[in-house]
Formats: C-alpha cells, sequence, structure tokens
C-alpha cells in the first residue's frame, strides 16, 4: 500500500483552526507536535455529542484503524489544507504476528500510514533475522523475531500499518520444464588427475602451482604456474592422443571419468544402451590449446610450408574439446562450444541445463577445459600486471580475498559434469549428487578487461540464478566465489555478494584459485565440480593463501581448516566472471531439500 499518487502534488500547510470548524476529508493533527511529527490523520466522520463537544472518527491517511476523540468545540486543532477523498481511504485490521511462525524467504512491509509522504519499506529474513530489502549492503542492524512481532503489536497505536507476506512454497508442476540433476564428475587439474584428487587437495589445504622450468619460459617476468602434474597424452592411446590438443586431452580424460562416474559402461553412449542422439556434449573454452597455433607459426618459419601439420587447424579451433567428446564417446545430440572469457566452463553448464530442461537432450556432459600456459600468453599478462608473483615452495602466490593479494596465477585443466533429467536418471538408479537448479547471465558493459567496481553486473547474475532456481537468497548456504585475487575483481564480487546476500556471517564463501590458479575458461568446470562435492559431502574446503583478509572484503570468508556445510538453506553458488564483462552464475540444491 502506498499514498494516493496525487497526494503528494498538494503541499501540506499546516494551518489552526477550531474544532467546530473540522470537517470529514480534512487531514487532522490534534497538535502543532504531532503536525510536526507528520502525525495526520484523516477525519473520516464527526457526531455531536453534546452542545460543547464534538467526536471525530480519525483514520491514518494512508489507511489503518479508526480511532475517536471527543473535542470541545473552542478547542484548537491543526489540519493540513489538504482535502482527502474518505472513501480513498482503506480500513485496514491490524495482523497478530504472536503465533506465526517465521522462516527464511518471509517478506514484511511496514508503512508508516500517519505520514502522507511515507513510503512503503520492505523487509526480507535472512538467515534467522529481518534485513531491509534494498540494493544496497545489507543492514548491519538487522531486527529480530521478537522485535518484529512487537511492531505488530504496536501497529495501531503507532499509526502504522505492518503486513507479513510469508514465503511460497514451492510446489511439483505438472508440465513444464524437466528438473535437472548432476550424476557425474570428472576433473583434471593441477591437483592431479580425477575429482578424488581434486577434493583431497582442496580439504587437505595443497595448491597445485609450480615453477615453469622449460627454457622457452626463460626470460618471462613470471616463471610460475597451474600446471597439472601428469602428461595426459601418456594417459591416452598414442594415436588418439596425437590427434588433441592438449585442452582436449584434459577434457577426454575428465568426461571419461564423469561418464563412469554416473553409472554409464566404459566407452561411450553405445556400450552404455543409450541413444547418442539424445546426449550432448557443452564444454567452455577461451582459446583451448593457444600452443597449437603459435607452434605452427614456429614451424612454418623454421621449415616452410611443409613443415606446418595439417591437424594445426583443427587442433587449434576452441571447438576441439568438445568434438573430442563427442568423438570419444560417440555422442551425436550436440557438441557446443562455449567462449565467454573465464565465465565459459559455468555458461557452458548453463547452456547445458537449459537443453536438458527442454527436452533437446536427456543427458549432457557439460564444464570447462583450458590449457594456456605459453611464453606468449604469460608475457601478455605479465604486460597487463595481472600476475601474482611468489615462490610456490613458500605457499600459494595465488591469495584470493587476501590484504596481500597482487593477482592471478594462470593455469590449465578441465572440470567435466554429467547432467541429466531427473526422471532418466531416476529411471535407472543412478546415484544423484545434487539439483542443477539454476543459472543466470548479465554483462557489465563497462570495461574491455577491468571489472565494473560497482558489482552490479555481477549482483545481477547472481540474482537471476537465484530466481531460475525457484529460490530466494536466504536459501543460499554457500558461495564457490571467482575471486581471481586480483585487488578490483575481489572487491567488486564481494561488493555484490553483500548486497546480495548480506555480509559479516552470513554465508560461508571459499576460493579456490589458491589451490589452483585460474584455470580460465575451465575455471568454471573444476569449481562447479568442488560445489558439487561440497553440498555431496556438506563440508566447505578453505580457501588457500588468504592469511589475512582484505578490510574491504566483508565477507565469511573460510580459511585454514574445511568447516561443515551449514544445515539451513539448500543453494550453493558457483560463480564466474570474464574479461569483458561476462558474468555466469550456477545454482546447485541438495537434493530432497523442500
Amino acid at each position: 500500500m502506498t499514498h494516493s499518487p496525487e497526494t503528494p502534488e498538494v503541499p501540506i500547510r499546516p494551518h489552526e483552526v477550531t474544532a467546530a470548524e473540522v470537517v470529514p476529508g480534512d487531514l487532522f493533527a490534534l497538535t502543532p507536535e504531532d503536525a510536526a511529527e507528520r502525525r495526520w490523520h484523516v477525519v473520516t466522520h464527526t457526531l455531536p455529542v453534546s452542545p460543547e463537544v464534538i467526536r471525530v472518527t480519525l483514520r491514518p491517511p494512508l489507511g489503518g484503524v479508526d480511532h475517536e476523540e471527543d473535542l470541545r468545540r473552542e478547542q484548537t486543532v491543526t489540519v493540513a489544507g489538504r482535502r482527502v477523498d474518505v472513501d480513498a481511504v482503506p480500513l485496514v485490521e491490524p495482523e497478530s504476528l504472536e503465533s506465526v511462525e517465521f522462516r527464511d524467504g518471509d517478506r514484511l512491509t511496514v508503512l508508516r500510514a500517519v505520514d502522507p509522504l511515507a513510503a512503503e519499506v520492505t523487509y526480507v529474513r535472512r538467515w534467522g533475522a529481518w534485513h531491509r530489502d534494498t540494493t544496497e549492503s545489507a543492514d548491519a542492524q538487522a531486527a529480530a523475531d521478537a522485535e518484529v512481532r512487537r511492531w505488530a503489536a504496536d501497529a495501531a497505536r503507532e499509526g502504522t500499518v505492518v503486513r507479513h507476506e510469508p514465503r511460497p512454497v514451492r510446489q511439483a508442476r505438472a508440465a513444464g520444464p524437466r528438473r535437472v540433476v548432476v550424476t557425474g564428475l570428472g576433473a583434471v587439474t593441477p591437483l592431479g588427475v580425477g575429482a578424488g584428487e581434486l577434493w583431497d587437495g582442496l580439504l587437505e589445504g595443497r595448491h597445485g602451482i609450480r615453477e615453469l622450468t622449460d627454457p622457452e619460459f626463460d626470460g618471462l617476468p613470471v616463471r610460475t604456474a597451474g600446471t597439472v602434474p601428469v602428461d595426459p597424452a601418456s594417459l591416452l592411446p598414442r594415436q588418439a592422443a596425437r590427434r588433441m590438443n592438449r585442452a582436449a586431452q584434459f577434457a577426454v580424460l575428465a568426461a571419461r571419468e564423469a561418464w563412469t562416474d554416473a553409472g554409464y559402461a566404459a566407452g561411450g553412449t553405445r556400450e552404455s544402451g543409450l541413444d547418442p542422439e539424445r546426449v550432448g556434449v557443452s564444454l567452455g573454452a577461451i582459446l583451448g590449446d593457444a600452443s597449437v597455433l603459435v607452434g605452427g607459426d614456429r614451424k612454418l618459419r623454421e621449415r616452410g610450408a611443409r613443415g606446418v601439420s595439417p591437424l594445426t587447424t583443427p587442433m587449434t579451433v576452441p571447438s576441439q574439446a568438445a568434438s573430442q567428446v563427442s568423438l570419444d564417446l560417440h555422442i551425436t545430440g550436440e557438441a557446443r562450444t562455449v567462449t565467454s572469457a573465464c565465465a565459459s566452463g559455468t555458461e557452458a553448464i548453463g547452456q547445458a541445463v537449459d537443453r536438458i530442461r527442454y527436452g533437446r537432450v536427456d543427458v549432457a556432459l557439460a564444464g570447462g577445459a583450458e590449457a594456456v600456459v605459453t611464453p606468449a600468453i604469460m608475457a601478455s599478462f605479465a604486460a597487463m600486471r595481472a600476475l601474482a608473483e611468489g615462490d610456490p615452495s613458500e605457499g600459494s602466490p595465488s591469495r584470493p580475498f587476501a590484504k596481500d593479494r597482487d593477482g592471478f596465477v594462470n593455469g590449465e585443466g578441465a572440470g567435466v559434469l554429467v547432467l541429466e533429467s531427473e526422471e532418466h536418471a531416476r529411471a535407472r538408479g543412478a546415484r544423484i549428487y545434487c539439483e542443477a537448479a539454476g543459472w543466470g547471465l548479465s554483462a557489465d558493459a563497462y570495461h574491455v578487461a577491468a571489472p565494473d567496481p560497482s558489482g552490479d553486473g555481477i549482483a545481477l547474475a547472481l540474482r537471476r540464478a537465484v530466481r531460475d532456481a525457484g529460490g530466494e537468497v536466504a536459501d543460499v548456504v554457500h558461495v564457490n566465489a571467482h575471486a581471481t585475487a586480483t585487488v578490483d575483481g575481489d572487491l567488486a564480487e564481494a561488493r555484490a555478494l553483500r548486497g546480495v546476500l548480506g555480509g559479516g556471517q552470513g554465508v560461508p564463501v571459499t576460493a579456490l584459485k589458491g589451490h589452483l590458479g585460474h584455470l580460465q575458461g575451465a575455471a568454471g568446470g573444476v569449481e562447479a565440480v568442488a560445489a558439487v562435492l561440497t553440498l555431496h559431502h556438506r563440508m566447505v574446503p578453505p580457501t588457500v593463501g588468504c592469511g589475512e583478509v582484505d578490510d574491504g572484503i566483508e565477507l565469511d570468508v573460510v580459511r585454514e581448516a574445511p568447516r561443515p556445510l551449514p544445515d539451513s538453506g539448500d543453494l550453493v553458488l558457483s560463480n564466474s566472471f570474464g574479461f569483458g564483462g561476462h558474468n555466469a552464475v550456477l545454482a546447485l540444491r541438495r537434493v530432497g531439500a523442500a
């Protein structure tokens, strides 16, 4: 409820009259002090009680409960010089909240109805307390349940209107988009080959950042990166590996692991009895493997045109990882590649979610793969002054959210999820890790490389992901942050998280780039794998490299040791943001949550 749109157009000019002059429709204040405090009432009715006394019935101008005042005819009162349509002022009975059981996600509106110019204030219950619903950072002075009940009990006396809006209960829909679940996980990262190696390394607080000792990196100002410790070609048939770039090799290994982890037969769709046309691939990549094109150019200069391999072009394109996964597992439904800078992996997963939701495919392998630890890329990042410096033997040079962070560490790897429609997974008795509940995209439209310091674009993607998941921000129980350890990037993301979810001790946040470095287009895929395992094991990994949190972050950053996932809430968010203002957020939900 708000004031009538035409009411503010007429200025309030208080002046004194006698009670005998008051008529219905007058905006009335009993005393000049009430008028100064904007405590006005509309006279809805007058009744002579005796030759000396008039009884006036009063109602707050924005609606509320009537009360009566007996006034002597010669008594001086204050009117506003404004007439009000009595029939347009609603009679609102107070709402008792004494026996109401509040839930996170409930909303409360409070209107100071005695003030004709008042605006309604909305509160949202998050983490057991009531916060003002605003785009700014969450109000540190949150109201407790007891205080809200007192507001409702005192509403009539204070001239306010308090309304409680219970959070809507999600109900199963008879038709519409299908629910999508995660049934398999695979990863190749600087912590090792396999999702198990990734998870153990995260919980143990290990990092996989190494010094680059190959002579081709000699002379570079920064020679550290998050590199996979195993040659992926050694884990694949020699003939097949020769036709794949390094990123595709990572992708195939991660996809094979995710496929068998989901309970499908090694080999692919035919061996698993699946229709290959109902299975898809969706992988993110920025460049894929930058070394192929660089190597082809070097051979051209050294040996001439005959020295360039005919595989140079097919092994250069970023889509090679998706095509090689489809070849390896005989997937014919689709093989898509998403390129949106460092948000590529997360967006690729979101695209696959929608393809399953709307019936285009039943199963999809989704994630990201990247191999861009090359001299030219390293030199370019160093020229931008974006790379962290430090000795990996003394701890991770990548320090997300830390006061002493000074840049990111370039990295490589792959992370892949198996996504399925829920009915498909349950029909075959699959183990379900969690629901891939929703995702959100946005663009900063701010700068070719720098993030928008306001965090508004990131906040929009966060809200869209929660909304797409059919949830409320109060449901968010953990965030796997993008947090590259760049000064401006971490501050922008933290500002967005505070604005959407609140700060302080609200939602535990962790960042993995201290363990892994920044895996570029693969980051979203690997971090989604970790977010799924966080939900599955109900354990939040620590943020490696963050000795002391920057004062400007103001988030509950999990550090030093793993922390149990809170029981309240059911959504985990995995964030990815990239050069050029690409923002993508994935929302995952606990299985079986209401």
